[in-house]
C-alpha cells in the first residue's frame, strides 16, 4: 500500500494546487510501528502498576480497620480490667491468713410512723401494747448491717471452707443509743453431698422468712408465726439426688434454746435455766425445672425446760414450703405447732407457773405466708400475714392469746445496689384481760447495698 501511494504521488502534476506529501519510506514505517509497540507495552505496565497499587491500598485500608477494631477491643478489655481492679480494690480486706475476705452489708434508712398502741419508742413493734399512748413517728439507721464473708482452703476429700459474720446497730435503748451487736455467723465445711455448719442463726426447723426492709433488726413477723431467734448451733446436712431435677436434703443438729425472754413471775425468775440444748431435724424435698421450683420440708424440735426444780418438755412440729410456678411470682411460708416453744423466738410464753410446785407448758401453733410478685426487673410486691395462737386455758394474768400481723410492701430497685421500699402493716393483739388491741405501722426505707 505504501509503494502504491508513493507511485501515485510521483505521477501528480507539478502545477497542482495541492502538492502531494513527502513519500514515507519502509524504514520510517517500521520505526512508527516499533514506537506503537513500546507505547502499548508502557500502557500495559502502567495499568498493571495501577492495579497493584489499588490492591495495596485496599489491603492497607483493611489492615487499618483491623487495627482499629483490635485497638477498640483492647481499650474495652482495658476498661473492664480497670473496673475489675477498682472493684477488687474496694472489696479487699486484709486477712491475717491470706484467705479471700469480702466486706458486704446494707446501709438502711427507715422513716416510720406508728399508731397509739406501739408502746414506748418502738420503731416497728411486733405486738400491740395493752395500753394506749402517744402516736410516734421518727427515723433511724440502727438497722444498718455490716458483714464479712470468707473462703478458706481446700479440705481433704475435695471439700471447701466458707463462712460469714453479720452485725448491726440494733441493740441499745431506742431511740437514744445504738449498740453494735452480732446477728448471725457461720462456718461451713462443704463436700459434694455433705455440709457441716457451726454458727449462730435461725432455728434449723425455720430457715425461711418474709421479705421486708421495715423489719431487719429482727426477722419479719417475729412473734406472729415466724420462729426467728438467732442462737448458737451446730448442724449437718446430707444431700441425696433422686433425679436431675429432684433432691432431698436431710438436716439435723443441736440448737441453743433461749428462755431469757420467757414470761416468768419475778419470784421464780432465778430458778429458770436460761439456755439449754434443743435437738432439731428437717427433711427437705425440692424439685426444679427451669424457672420453676417447688420445696416442702417437715421438721421437729425437742428440748426440756428446767424451772423451780421441775422439767417441762418442749416439743414442736413444723412445715415450711416454697411454690414458684414461674419467675414472676411465688408463695412461701411456714407453720409450727406444739408446746413450750418460747426459746425459738415466739411470743415468749413457753410455760405458766401456777404455784410453787405446779408448772404447765403452754400449747399453741403459728405460721406465716407471703406472696411475692416480681412485676419487672425493678419492681416487686410482697403481701404477707402471720399469726401465733396460744391456748387460753394454759395462760395466766393478762397474757397474749393471739397475735396477728398482716401487711404489704413494694420495693423499687433504682440501681443494682440501691433499693427503696414502702410498707404498711397492722398488728392485732388479743389479751386475756385487756381484749383486742391494734396498731398500724408505716415505713419508708432506702437501702444502699455494698
Amino acid at each position: 500500500m505504501l509503494v502504491a501511494a508513493a507511485s501515485l504521488a510521483a505521477q501528480a502534476p507539478a502545477d497542482s494546487p495541492h502538492p502531494a506529501p513527502a513519500p514515507i519510506g519502509a524504514q520510517d514505517a517500521q520505526k512508527f510501528l516499533d514506537r506503537l509497540d513500546r507505547l502499548e507495552s508502557e500502557n500495559q505496565r502502567l495499568s498493571q502498576e495501577i492495579a497493584d497499587l489499588r490492591k495495596e491500598l485496599a489491603a492497607a485500608q483493611a489492615n487499618t480497620s483491623a487495627v482499629q477494631a483490635q485497638q477498640e477491643q483492647t481499650d474495652d478489655r482495658l476498661a473492664v480490667q480497670e473496673s475489675r481492679t477498682a472493684e477488687l480494690d474496694q472489696k479487699k480486706v486484709e486477712a491475717s491468713q491470706k484467705m479471700p475476705l469480702q466486706l458486704t452489708g446494707m446501709l438502711l434508712f427507715n422513716a416510720f410512723a406508728n399508731g397509739p398502741y406501739s408502746g414506748s419508742y418502738l420503731s416497728d413493734p411486733v405486738t400491740a401494747s395493752s395500753t394506749a399512748g402517744d402516736r410516734f413517728s421518727g427515723a433511724t439507721l440502727r438497722q444498718t448491717t455490716l458483714g464479712l464473708t470468707f473462703y478458706g482452703p481446700q479440705l481433704p476429700g475435695g471439700g471447701t471452707v466458707d463462712g460469714s459474720v453479720y452485725m448491726d446497730f440494733f441493740n441499745g435503748t431506742e431511740p437514744y443509743d445504738q449498740l453494735f451487736r452480732l446477728r448471725t455467723a457461720d462456718v461451713n465445711l462443704r463436700w459434694k453431698n455433705t455440709t457441716i455448719t457451726v454458727g449462730q442463726d435461725k432455728p434449723i426447723i425455720a430457715p425461711r422468712e418474709p421479705v421486708s426492709l421495715a423489719e431487719v433488726g429482727y426477722s419479719p413477723l417475729a412473734a406472729a408465726g415466724n420462729l426467728w431467734l438467732w442462737e448458737p448451733q451446730a448442724r449437718i446436712e446430707q444431700r441425696f439426688t433422686l433425679t436431675d431435677r429432684t433432691e432431698v436434703r436431710a438436716q439435723g443438729g443441736v440448737y441453743m434454746d433461749n428462755d431469757t425472754e420467757a414470761a416468768v413471775p419475778a419470784a421464780y425468775a432465778a430458778s429458770v435455766e436460761r439456755w439449754r440444748p434443743a435437738y432439731e431435724g428437717r427433711l427437705a424435698l425440692s424439685y426444679s425445672s427451669g424457672e420453676k421450683r417447688f420445696e416442702i420440708a417437715p421438721g421437729y424440735h425437742a428440748s426440756t425446760t428446767h424451772v423451780i426444780g421441775q422439767s417441762i418438755d418442749s416439743r414442736a412440729a413444723s412445715l415450711d414450703w416454697l411454690v414458684r410456678p414461674s419467675s414472676w411470682w411465688d408463695f412461701s411460708g411456714a407453720w409450727f405447732g406444739g408446746f413450750d416453744f418460747a426459746g425459738m423466738g415466739s411470743l415468749g410464753q413457753g410455760f405458766s407457773i401456777l404455784g410453787p410446785g405446779e408448772v404447765i407448758p403452754i400449747h399453741g401453733y403459728g405460721g406465716w405466708g407471703q406472696i411475692t410478685i416480681n412485676a419487672s426487673r425493678r419492681w416487686s410486691f410482697h403481701f404477707f400475714t402471720g399469726e401465733e395462737d396460744d391456748r387460753a386455758k394454759d395462760l395466766i394474768g393478762n397474757a397474749i392469746s393471739r397475735n396477728l400481723i398482716y401487711g404489704a410492701n413494694a420495693m423499687w430497685r433504682l440501681t443494682p445496689n440501691v433499693l427503696t421500699g414502702f410498707e404498711i402493716s397492722q398488728v392485732r393483739t388479743s389479751y386475756l384481760l385487756s381484749g383486742l388491741r391494734q396498731n398500724n405501722h408505716y415505713d419508708l426505707a432506702l437501702a444502699y447495698l455494698f
